[in-house]
């Protein structure tokens, strides 16, 4: 009966302090609550009065779809799996969340901790003791469970929960920030690829024009029409065009090798995956940019600086609870026996043998507030920063935004000026071989016809690319591509079963595991993540 009335005291116990558990988890949390700080956000942008700028909001989560290119599709697609930037980042994410794990771990009781010892005790016979002492070797034994749980009186560990929780959500939106990089960043290698291929072939035709040139050259050379200097400067033409094409090939070269890297390969031949028409990808006539207050939810690297703001207010709340006293529950519940006197060693498992201990404390730092203190400031000070981060992010968003966008308004404009430059400059160059082979004008007009047709072609082309790669630029900007991860795992599943094996990760590995809840049903008491 005494078993039973000891087991129903404990269950009393539990009880209670399960409700004072309760009681606590109910109490105020000291430090800041976080507010959003104002950021100076333009109503629009400065050039929505061009027709090629439309201010309605779009979907730009597959933006490189407008560019009507399979290959770069493709490119993008491949990337998105195989990059490793890019799964660095999503190891990350589950690290994080690992570490809120820890963060909710605390809430609970801090020591749980199954202890036992065995000692054997030889006394001095020459010692006081051994006067009285009819036995001078005797071995002890206990054997037990030990908890000590310190209460989060003053918000401690939930404001730990919060700053580990708004420090995951960053890190997604940093794995976000990447992906908007990857895409841009693969886009953009394609375009270089396709300029320098249309830059090469701009090169070799004028090559063969130039090589016709050198031949009328030297046939009136030798008819006597004229002297050895036209052929001469025919070949000094031909020659400094021919020495462009290395460049442009070893250009060519290194950008693939960049695309490569990207799509998580080691440098190797594209020619398969680039075969077709080598032609510039074509940007829409119109692009919409939304307004720029779609910036602040839209842009990974923005909710990212926000998200770290979020967690280092909370930091002042941790730092700011070792100021008040700290309230603690231990006890201590087993079985203890030796062999001393009438007592033995095989008693350890009686329940006569048990022995238990259970009470409140409480500690103070009371004479350590400079260090203290200082720490609160600290915190506090790292998250004014974080305040000045994010605000300096929204804005550099929008300068990247407006910058792009007017390189992107004025190459097109420069292309059409481009556009009728090279045809003006193919015109000459053709009055210019006819009026030489019939004599009428002396070689250096075709010199400089040839040189003025391959500077135009070769400015065109290089322009057409800067457009392609401005509107790149202009999606970058608005923080397009992101949104093509929802719904997938931030890791391959092969990377997760190589995890698996080698550490247990519990449930943590799963997608839901990592998801954020809804804005508004995040708990601080959540359940422990064994």
């Amino acid at each position: 009966m005494r078993g039973w009335s000891s087991a129903s005291r404990v269950s009393r116990l539990v009880g209670l302090v399960a409700g004072l558990a309760m009681l606590v988890l109910g109490c105020t949390m000291v430090g800041p609550d976080y507010v959003r700080p104002p950021a100076q956000v333009e109503q629009t942008w400065m050039d929505t009065g061009d027709h090629r700028v439309q201010t309605a909001s779009a979907d730009y989560k597959d933006w490189w779809q407008a560019f009507k290119d399979p290959a770069l599709n493709q490119f993008i697609d491949t990337a998105y799996r195989e990059n490793l930037t890019l799964r660095i980042a999503g190891v990350r994410v589950l690290a994080a969340r690992a570490q809120l794990g820890v963060a909710i771990g605390g809430i609970y009781p801090q020591t749980q901790q199954g202890a036992g010892s065995f000692t054997r005790t030889r006394l001095s016979e020459s010692s006081p003791d051994a006067a009285t002492s009819s036995q001078f070797t005797f071995n002890q034994a206990q054997l037990g469970l030990n908890a000590s749980w310190e209460l989060d009186f003053w918000g401690k560990f939930r404001r730990g929960i919060q700053a580990a929780d708004a420090s995951l959500q960053a890190t997604i939106a940093d794995y976000d920030n990447v992906l908007v990089s990857l895409t841009a960043d693969v886009a953009n290698s394609y375009i270089a690829i396709r300029t320098l291929e249309k830059r090469l072939a701009i090169a070799r035709e004028n090559v063969r024009i130039q090589t016709e040139s050198l031949q009328i050259a030297e046939a009136r050379f030798l008819g006597g029409a004229t002297s050895e200097r036209d052929v001469q400067q025919a070949k000094t033409i031909l020659a400094n065009t021919q020495a462009t094409i290395p460049t442009l090939e070893s250009q060519v070269r290194q950008v693939k090798n960049a695309l490569c890297v990207l799509l998580g390969l080691p440098p190797t031949n594209l020619a398969d995956r680039l075969k077709g028409k080598s032609e510039i990808p074509a940007p829409p006539p119109q692009v919409a940019v939304g307004i720029p207050a779609d910036l602040l939810r839209r842009r990974p690297d923005i909710r990212s600086a926000e998200l770290r703001a979020v967690a280092q207010c909370s930091r002042i709340g941790v730092a700011k609870a070792d100021l008040y006293p700290a309230f603690s529950l231990t006890g201590t519940v087993g079985f203890q026996a030796s062999d001393v006197a009438n007592f033995y060693m095989g008693d350890l498992f009686q329940w006569q043998s048990r022995a238990a201990g259970f009470g409140p404390s409480f500690q103070w730092n009371l004479f350590n507030y400079g260090r203290l203190t200082n720490q609160v400031r600290v915190q506090d000070a790292r998250f004014q920063e974080a305040l000045i981060a994010y605000q300096n992010s929204v804005l550099k968003a929008q300068q990247e935004v407006e910058d792009n966008l007017v390189a992107f308004l004025k190459a097109q404009e420069r292309a059409r000026f481009l556009s009728d430059s090279t045809t003006a400059a193919m015109r000459s160059l053709e009055l210019a071989v006819l009026q030489y082979r019939e004599g009428i004008t002396d070689f250096t007009t075709v010199l400089t016809a040839q040189q003025a047709l391959l500077s135009e072609q070769d400015n065109l082309a290089t322009t057409l690319g800067d457009i392609s790669r401005n509107l790149v630029g202009i999606y970058r900007a608005l923080g397009g591509g992101w949104e093509i991860r929802e719904g997938q795992d931030f890791v391959p599943e092969s990377i997760k079963e190589t995890m698996a094996r080698r550490t247990n990760w519990g449930r943590l590995l799963a997608p839901a595991a990592v998801a954020p809840a809804p804005e508004g049903q995040r708990r601080l008491i959540r359940a422990p993540d064994w």
